[in-house]
């Protein structure tokens, strides 16, 4: 996108500020990829807007291209997103293949399409393939969660979660079985790691379930969000508690710096919210161009929504980049709070 606005966005002149003046790649640990936009769900909280009208996909080729370049980087994890992944038509052979390469496959479910028919028999497949899951369930509280993701999403996720409990996700250790908790409405995530002790506390109390590990990730000002925010006239708010919030001790660690985002149609991204943006790599190739040194060594495409993975813990694919030091965790802690 306009370069200019790039050179001038806040974020930039902040980091140029604190002495980030070659705010560049770091490693190449992970390689994430969107494989396609369709989707079961419309989630207000969607960034990529993903729905079950969307038809953009990634072809094999391209899919092939992915597996040479994560060889090419030394990359340890492949990390497959969507929309809803499991609707891809080669997604199982795309994940067979990760890890007849010997990678370490991350999936990102939204956990209530292995309910529909055609994917019911996934827990099975995960668990043979030995699978890692990323799965969203924004909040322990039925009523916060129908409200973000649709009405009985709720109720179906946990079903789903108790299946993949039953094939040993989140109690084996080789079966990791994570959750992603994000805010309801315009605020930032409470302390990861208390919030998953009330995780833990409410949901085995309630439904006897397993999980490895909870992710807090706050909600960037993006697609159906920002749509939102607009409506409520928060989003200039929001974003001005973003940039209050910033902290200079996430930036060594922002996904941006040790990843690479490959989008649907094969180009590159610093991340996925830039891929949400359409504002690709500063080097603007495909991945069947892929070069690993030049990529590490590019200008990491910045804009003023980069505050949200700066804020308070900071936030990332792998959930929050710093320790929190207090505050204590509530049922309040899942609804919408409009702290902006």
């Amino acid at each position: 996108m306009q370069l200019s606005v790039l050179e001038s966005d806040r974020f930039s002149q902040r980091l140029n500020a604190g002495g980030e003046v070659n705010f560049t790649g770091r490693s190449i640990r992970t390689v994430q990829v969107n494989i396609g936009l369709k989707c079961n769900l419309a989630c207000h909280h969607c960034h990529v807007e993903s729905s079950p009208k969307r038809r953009e996909e990634m072809t094999w080729q391209t899919m092939q291209d992915v597996l040479a370049a994560a060889g090419k980087a030394g990359a340890a994890t492949l990390d497959i997103t969507g929309g809803a992944p499991e609707m891809h038509p080669h997604f199982r052979e795309f994940v067979l293949a990760g890890r007849r390469q010997g990678l370490h496959v991350m999936v990102r479910t939204n956990l209530t399409i292995l309910l529909e028919d055609g994917y019911t028999d996934l827990p099975e497949f995960y668990s043979a393939a030995g699978v890692h899951l990323v799965a969203s369930l924004p909040c322990y509280l039925e009523t916060n969660v129908d409200r973000q993701r649709g009405k009985h999403v709720y109720q179906e996720s946990i079903d789903v979660i108790l299946k993949l409990n039953a094939k040993g996700y989140g109690i084996n250790p080789q079966l990791p079985l994570d959750l992603v908790y994000n805010p309801g409405g315009p605020s930032l995530p409470p302390d990861q790691a208390k919030l998953e002790t009330a995780y833990r506390r409410e949901l085995s109390t309630r439904f006897g379930i397993h999980f490895s590990k909870l992710y807090t990730i706050t909600n960037l000002p993006l697609g159906r969000f920002l749509h939102d925010l607009r409506r409520q006239g928060y989003a200039e708010k929001y974003q001005s508690m973003l940039e209050s919030a910033f902290n200079a001790g996430t930036l060594a660690e922002l996904m941006c710096r040790h990843q690479l985002h490959v989008g649907w149609d094969g180009r590159l991204y610093d991340c996925d919210f830039n891929y949400a943006l359409h504002l690709p790599a500063r080097l603007d190739q495909h991945i069947k161009n892929f070069d690993p040194a030049s990529f590490l060594n590019r200008r990491i495409a910045t804009g003023d929504h980069c505050f949200g993975c700066t804020a308070g813990c900071g936030s990332s694919c792998g959930g929050s980049l710093v320790a929190d030091s207090g505050g204590e965790v509530s049922q309040n802690n899942c609804k919408t709070a409009v702290s902006a």
